[in-house]
């Protein structure tokens, strides 16, 4: 009877743990609405790719960030170490250095990531079917070539660094092709077709949609110390601040459609 109910109560905690990390990766992954279309085709402007890839620590960089009580994610950083050469000495016992290597934003944690998928209107196509007698159709046409940015919420110690790191964790979380700056073409075009009614106006409007990012960056002074042939990062000087972003989709619009009596 026992083993029964501690079989029962294991298989219990493990649907539960199941359902706890199913509805945290749905919370970070946001499913597109179908309102939002991809325009990469269709879009005049042809935006350069956004590649981001995750830069690996070489063998000594990930000795030194594991030596490290602060956790180091930025990318700069890791590069320069990456860069770095340090020998072993034979004869290097008592032999003592310190390097320091400047004050560095270290990493970003996000506590909180949304979806405004009308973060700013870019475009509206009319249609005047209030004469008419059977419904006319109206598609999305972009008037002018529309320049949608993002970019932090305040200002903060070594901005460009943050901004990477933010846009690395929005990415990951995700899974939407972000970038702090993307561009529509003016003429770019979408087939999908709406229908006026007669008697009636009709408004098609367009939007960028863009990417709430919140959390903290943690800043903090960053040396090198070589003891004999011991290598590790000793931090001091830590702080942490809190920081949002909006980032915007790369190549993707939203679409509202509504039609009216009367002029808007």
């Amino acid at each position: 009877m026992k083993k029964a109910l501690l079989v029962s109560l294991v298989l219990l905690l493990s649907v539960s743990f199941s359902r706890a990390v199913f509805a945290e990766g749905k919370e970070q992954k946001p499913k597109i609405p179908s309102s939002v279309m991809d325009i990469s085709k269709e879009n005049t402007y042809p935006n350069p790719t956004q590649d981001m890839p995750y830069l690996q620590p070489s063998e000594l960089t990930q000795q030194l960030i594991d030596s490290s009580e602060v956790p180091i994610e930025n990318p700069d950083l890791i590069k320069i170490l990456n860069e770095s050469t340090i020998s072993d000495a034979p004869l290097a016992f008592g032999y003592r250095a310190t390097i320091y290597l400047g004050q560095w934003a270290l990493n970003y944690e996000s506590t909180e990531t949304t979806t405004n998928w009308e973060y700013q209107k870019i475009n509206t196509n009319y249609q005047d079917n209030r004469g008419g007698k059977s419904p006319v159709q109206i598609h999305y046409k972009q008037e002018a070539q529309k320049s949608i940015k993002g970019g932090l919420t305040a200002k903060v110690p070594k901005a460009e660094d943050v901004k990477t790191m933010m846009l690395l964790k929005a990415m990951q979380k995700t899974s939407l092709p972000l970038s702090f700056e993307t561009i529509i073409g003016a003429g770019t075009k979408k087939d999908q077709v709406y229908n006026i009614p007669p008697k009636k106006l009709g408004y098609l409007y367009a939007y960028a949609p863009a990417v709430n990012e919140k959390g903290k960056v943690t800043y903090g002074e960053v040396y090198l110390v070589l003891k004999g042939n011991k290598k590790s990062i000793v931090v001091k000087n830590i702080t942490s601040q809190g920081i949002g972003a909006w980032i915007p989709l790369q190549d993707h619009a939203s679409f509202g459609f509504v039609t009216s009596d009367q002029p808007k």
